[in-house]
């Protein structure tokens, strides 16, 4: 038994797994696991076919990326020091795993840690989930070294350092196993987007950091399970941002940010009405609804502990829009 377990959660991926399963398995000094959300395609077929050797835990039903990585890890519990979470989606490379490990071992203060993430159909070019490590603005925007919104920077090797972040990509990022558990995993009520940023958040205001590291590299795919940019994902995204703002912070500044968010986000919405594609506007306002009717079934986690944001105070929306500002190294 070794002290790490790359884990991958599957729904419906047989053709991902047969494509990136083999790198993992290869090029990982971990023990490689699978988590199936209660796959309908040949998943399961496959992994018994052609990878018996790796250790699958079974769900009964699909409960998302936070639900089925809460489940699944819970049957781990106290068997890893260490785990990588990776999409089924991700290339990786030789020594990827040790190099995350080793940042989390020299550090006791560091919760989790991403590599850097580039493209698959272009690996000259960051890959838009987490790139070269994620970060949030006042208002809890994400963007990341390497990608600003839909602006996607070249890989020249300017962000090989170790730095500290705010988030770490659920695409790839290596976790301390026992603060997951002691943090209660992920956020379920999100079922999936934004639960990995809640989480580092969450972490942070445990008092413990969030790292990236350029030395280890992995290739995404990227939109295998969820388009990048469907009504489905915008509907998760804007709700499950609203809930962990209401969780992270106090009352007073909750609303001051809430009103910020719905201005910008219900202009937003109408614009979308405007250019014809009522599915993205329609997205946006049930977020609201949706987050109206269950905030207060999640309740509060903020204790008193703020969260410090990496870098200094902004707005990611003023930058990129009105500044023109369209690159890390411009903000």
């Amino acid at each position: 038994m070794k002290n790490c377990a790359v884990v991958i959660l599957n729904y419906n991926g047989e053709g991902m797994l047969s494509q990136f399963l083999p790198s993992v398995i290869e090029h990982s000094n971990s023990d490689v696991w699978v988590i199936d959300n209660a796959s309908q395609d040949g998943s399961i077929a496959l992994l018994e076919r052609e990878f018996p050797t790796v250790p699958l835990i079974k769900l009964q039903e699909n409960f998302g990326y936070a639900g089925g990585y809460n489940w699944g890890l819970e049957s781990l519990k106290g068997k890893y020091q260490y785990y990588i979470l990776l999409n089924s989606d991700v290339e990786v490379l030789p020594n990827w795993d040790q190099v995350l490990i080793s940042s989390l071992e020299s550090d006791d203060d560091l919760a989790a840690v991403q590599p850097k993430i580039l493209s698959f159909q272009n690996p000259r070019l960051f890959d838009y989930a987490g790139a070269g490590g994620g970060f949030l603005d006042d208002f809890y925007y994400p963007y990341c070294r390497g990608r600003i919104w839909n602006v996607i920077e070249e890989d020249h090797g300017q962000y090989d350092d170790f730095a500290f972040v705010d988030w770490a990509s659920g695409a790839c990022m290596a976790i301390k196993a026992d603060l997951f558990h002691q943090a209660d995993g992920f956020d379920a009520h999100f079922f999936a987007h934004m639960e990995e940023i809640d989480l580092c958040v969450r972490f942070r205001q445990m008092g413990y950091k969030i790292g990236y590291t350029g030395q280890s590299r992995v290739h995404h795919f990227g939109g295998a399970t969820l388009a990048r940019s469907s009504p489905r994902k915008l509907f998760l995204n804007i709700k499950n941002s609203l809930s962990m703002i209401y969780k992270a912070e106090t009352s007073g500044k909750f609303w001051w940010i809430f009103i910020i968010k719905l201005l910008t986000e219900w202009l937003a919405a109408i614009g979308y009405y405007v250019k014809g594609q009522g599915k993205y506007g329609s997205a946006i306002f049930r977020a609201y609804k949706e987050f109206w009717k269950g905030k207060s079934l999640q309740g509060r986690s903020y204790k008193g502990k703020e969260f410090i944001r990496i870098g200094p105070s902004r707005w990611i929306y003023w930058d990129f829009i009105i500044l023109r500002k369209r690159t890390f190294e411009k903000l």
